[in-house]
């Protein structure tokens, strides 16, 4: 069944929706009405999100991050509008290149090529024509693999085909101007260098960072100081390019740009750079300004620390789907992101995306799960949640995933891959995660006091269970024990559970886990801890 969402999404608010009716306010028709936006022959056009990347590094997590975030605020505009919408991946390849990794090959070649625009650099891994052209690759194969549809575009392109030529030329008759807002947000000993042109090198390619002097406006000259000579030359076409605050401003201007979302740490950059736009005559793009991932300990996360997250170890231990509804909520708060969030993110992906079936049109366009799938949420459901996989696991010790598909069949006898797909991935993600994280700190000790006399009436009273018991008796028997067991409070009888026959500090619900573990395998556990 096809739902029509757009007017439950006039009203939704969802941060999606927000944002997407940001720009439906962004054009104006007769009298001031918003309106669809349009070319100069009236028909109506695509609106224009973008996404940045810089080339001199490998796509990552926060890449991923935004180009998600940004599809789904494009998604919305178009369940409200209808209207037709693009997608640019934007890469800063003519960048300098000012630092030479230390993660890659052939360091002392790379290392005569500095300061040299990216796509001039040399390819340390010998595949392409250039060091940035192979970390293009990398984002495009990075983005196919996720399947996000988008336009990608180079820097070095755009310069050097001339399509920024026009706005080029805006930049050099607005110059002073540009310097106004440019130089008070600099320090003293920058303001005296600092041009908003970074004219390439006819002696060495290099991208200079050296004062400016318009010579003609129209023209594109420029004058300046190079290793001692006194050099004009042509910034169009890839003569030059600009320092990348004011490249920015000169990108949404040429581009056109209506909505672009960036990180808390720009927010002073994007004031700046909506100024210079302003000046040239464009209108700074609508956008989300989001925080930044944290830590375990709460603090930034900071590649240079390494104290991060990287996308293949979460794909590692949790799903795609898990990661992007982690990620969809709560963009403006900061969250922590590590090993320790992704348990709890892979069962509420299940569960919401569970609900979204039955929810109302107002409240599907809430749930997390709609915007990770763009409303076509898959119907079907996993019989376990991860968090009882990862106790099954546990107790299992270095079971195979054949072993682990043997144990569910008991609980759910028609569990099978072929049935269950993401149940089979989140089988590998979680004999990952128990080896790597659970494994190591597992510790199970010896009952004490009343735990013993409890231990062992739930031997009796699990013996006696007929064959068709199911969960929620077992859990009413638990229950029971915990309560009438001389225990100051429920809490204890479950943690003397997990810590007695599990080997750490929290676990499931028992009643559930002991029906997948199996009645008599858990008398086995009982047993071994009582001995």
């Amino acid at each position: 069944m096809v739902t029509d969402y757009r007017e439950a999404a006039q009203q939704s608010k969802a941060w999606p929706f927000e944002e997407a009716r940001k720009l439906l306010k962004r054009y104006r028709g007769e009298r001031g009405a918003p309106a669809p936006k349009t070319g100069p022959d009236g028909e109506i056009q695509p609106m224009l999100f973008e996404t940045g990347y810089g080339p001199s590094g490998l796509p990552h997590i926060g890449t991923f991050n935004e180009v998600l975030r940004t599809t789904m605020v494009r998604h919305a505009y178009e369940t409200l509008t209808g209207n037709p919408t693009r997608l640019i991946a934007f890469s800063d390849d003519m960048d300098g290149f000012r630092k030479v990794p230390t993660n890659v090959p052939n360091q002392d070649m790379l290392a005569e090529h500095l300061h040299k625009p990216l796509t001039k650099v040399p390819d340390p891994f010998g595949k392409y024509e250039s060091f940035a052209a192979h970390n293009n690759a990398m984002l495009r194969e990075f983005l196919d693999r996720f399947g996000f549809d988008y336009e990608f575009m180079s820097s070095t392109d755009q310069y050097t085909s001339g399509l920024f030529d026009p706005t080029l030329k805006l930049v050099l008759q607005r110059y002073d101007q540009i310097m106004d807002i440019m130089l008070p947000t600099l320090g003293k000993e920058r303001q005296a260098t600092y041009s908003p042109v970074l004219p390439i090198s006819p002696k060495t390619g290099h991208v200079l960072q050296v004062p400016v002097e318009v010579i003609d406006a129209e023209a594109g000259i420029v004058r300046f100081e190079d290793d001692g000579d006194m050099i004009e030359q042509n910034i169009l076409s890839g003569g030059a390019k600009l320092q990348w605050k004011v490249d920015w401003a000169m990108r949404w201007t040429a581009l056109g740009v209506d909505y672009e979302m960036y990180g808390k740490d720009l927010t002073d950059s994007g004031i700046v750079s909506g100024k210079i736009a302003k000046v040239l005559g464009a209108r700074k793009p609508e956008g989300l300004i989001y925080e930044l991932f944290l830590d375990a300990k709460g603090e930034k996360i900071s590649k240079s620390k390494g104290n991060g997250l990287s996308i293949e170890e979460w794909l590692r231990y949790g799903s795609e789907n898990s990661l992007a509804f982690y990620i969809f909520r709560e963009p403006k708060s900061a969250k922590q992101l590590h090993m320790g969030v992704i348990p709890k993110a892979v069962d509420e992906y299940f569960q919401f995306r569970a609900n979204w079936h039955d929810q109302t049109p107002e409240k599907r366009l809430g749930n997390a799960v709609h915007h990770v799938h763009n409303g076509d949420v898959p119907a079907d459901t996993i019989p376990v949640t991860f968090g009882l996989l990862l106790n099954l696991v546990g107790v299992m010790g270095d079971a195979d995933r054949d072993q682990i598909w043997g144990y569910l069949r008991q609980y759910a006898p028609d569990a099978t891959a072929e049935k269950y797909p993401d149940l089979d991935e989140l089988i590998g993600n979680a004999m990952a995660y128990h080896k790597d994280f659970i494994a190591p700190t597992l510790s199970r000790r010896k009952p004490e006091g009343v735990e013993v006399a409890a231990l062992e009436r739930l031997d009796r009273e699990l013996g006696a269970l007929p064959d068709e018991a199911q969960a929620e008796d077992i859990q009413t028997i638990v229950y029971s024990i915990g309560k009438e067991g001389g225990f100051d409070n429920l809490r204890d009888w479950f943690k003397a559970l997990y810590e007695t026959l599990l080997g750490s500090s929290q676990g499931p619900r028992m009643g559930s886990f002991i029906a997948l573990y199996g009645v008599e395998n858990t008398r086995k556990l009982i047993a071994e801890a009582l001995a």
